[in-house]
């Protein structure tokens, strides 16, 4: 994986915060993944096939979701279900939205939701698999991006 592609999913990630409330996520420093856990309380996981296999996962904790969730739906107040259908929603987003760059053929999955802190999240893939912390109103989150 590239710069450049590691940037096609930066910038989508800015554009969907922006689109939400004008708000832009502030991105960090990518860092490639080492051994420490990469993961909050709710995940939301999409696998990519085709000539580009890999993964990405976006993990945040409840109180952004929380603010995601009342700025696209208005609702005050965010139960379990919400929270997960809207980081495996995100997920999507940033996965489709990625998917003009490359193409047809890149192929995403149906997101898969893990809510709680497992001990980590694996992707099986050659290295590097890159880090992007982000904050979107004082509250952070990661995207994490691996892609043969």
């Amino acid at each position: 994986m590239t710069e450049k592609d590691l940037s096609y999913f930066v910038n989508t990630v800015i554009q969907y915060f922006k689109q939400v409330d004008g708000e832009e996520a502030v991105m960090g420093l990518p860092y490639i993944k080492r051994e420490d856990p990469v993961v909050l309380e709710y995940t939301g996981i999409i696998g990519i096939s085709g000539p580009r296999r890999g993964g990405i996962y976006f993990t945040a904790g409840k109180e952004l979701l929380v603010k995601l969730t009342q700025a696209i739906l208005g609702e005050s107040e965010s139960d379990v279900e919400t929270l997960q259908d809207m980081v495996g929603e995100l997920t999507n987003t940033v996965a489709g939205n990625v998917r003009k760059y490359f193409g047809s053929d890149f192929m995403i999955s149906v997101p898969m939701l893990i809510r709680g802190q497992p001990e980590d999240i694996l992707l099986k893939l050659k290295p590097p698999v890159f880090v992007v912390p982000l904050t979107w109103k004082q509250q952070k989150a990661y995207l994490v991006v691996g892609l043969e």
